[in-house]
């Protein structure tokens, strides 16, 4: 397992100089995406968009890359880069749009709020919550709370911040998002409020820390490179503690995590 953060970027750093050894571009963007991803978690935006910007001129010959145009809308705008934030935009209303399903729409409202300002911005993320809450994967509706949080708290409106933050916050924390816990319990103190961190423990079912948020990730519907990335270790490590969790739980697949695991 990758001790720290600076160990997870170097992990990365060290994927994608191998990926472009071996000529593999898809397998750097994989990298770019996941270094992006460490540095937005930890809010060095223009890190973030450097490596997103990278990642989707590999990706757009290949696929519709949704994920890496919201990493790099969020990165862009924080980085004050609004134009590059725009044509993001444009690129992920085109797939989004088409598609029309509340994810999509949800994803879209969020990341057009973050170039967005007063009622209409706000208008914007209660929207992107607003639909995202109807989908399962909570780790889109947590950083939608995050990002509105942090939006209300620039606005002077601290008591409307500190209650989105501790729904991000409490989001985070129990699917083992531990970077974007930290942003949320970072700007809850901003706010005057303090957050202390929450101690995981080990379920009914005898799950180690682990263990229990790779579950958690993966009835989240995320890929075992995203568990990866999310967690710093890498996807075969995943895919040793899902064994693990299907063997303790009494299942054999991830369909079944549902119906055995409680928030």
């Amino acid at each position: 397992m990758i001790a720290s953060y600076d160990d997870a970027a170097e992990h990365h750093l060290q994927a994608l100089a191998l990926d472009r050894q071996l000529g593999n571009r898809a397998g750097e963007a994989w990298a770019l995406t996941n270094l992006g991803d460490i540095c937005a978690r930890l809010g060095n935006y223009q890190e973030a968009m450097t490596a997103a910007q990278r990642s989707t001129g590999y990706l757009r010959e290949m696929t519709a890359p949704t994920w890496t145009m919201v990493e790099l809308i969020e990165a862009a705008a924080r980085s004050g880069r609004n134009d590059i934030a725009a044509d993001a935009l444009a690129r992920l209303a085109e797939t989004t749009s088409a598609s029309g399903t509340d994810w999509g729409r949800g994803i879209e409202a969020r990341s057009r709020a973050l170039l967005s300002e007063g009622d209409t911005a706000e208008r914007l993320y209660r929207e992107a919550i607003e639909r995202l809450a109807r989908r399962r994967v909570r780790a889109d509706l947590a950083r939608a709370h995050l990002v509105y949080g942090e939006w209300l708290r620039r606005e002077r409106r601290r008591v409307d911040a500190r209650a989105e933050l501790r729904i991000a916050l409490e989001m985070l924390e129990s699917i083992g998002m531990d970077a974007f816990a930290e942003r949320a319990r970072r700007e809850l103190q901003a706010t005057g409020e303090t957050a202390r961190k929450r101690t995981i423990t080990t379920s009914d079912h005898g799950l180690t820390a682990q263990e229990w948020q790779v579950a958690r990730l993966a009835r989240e519907g995320l890929s075992n490179p995203e568990i990866g990335a999310r967690l710093f270790i890498s996807a075969r490590t995943v895919q040793y503690h899902l064994r693990k969790v299907f063997t303790k739980l009494g299942i054999n697949s991830r369909s079944q995590l549902d119906g055995v695991l409680s928030d």
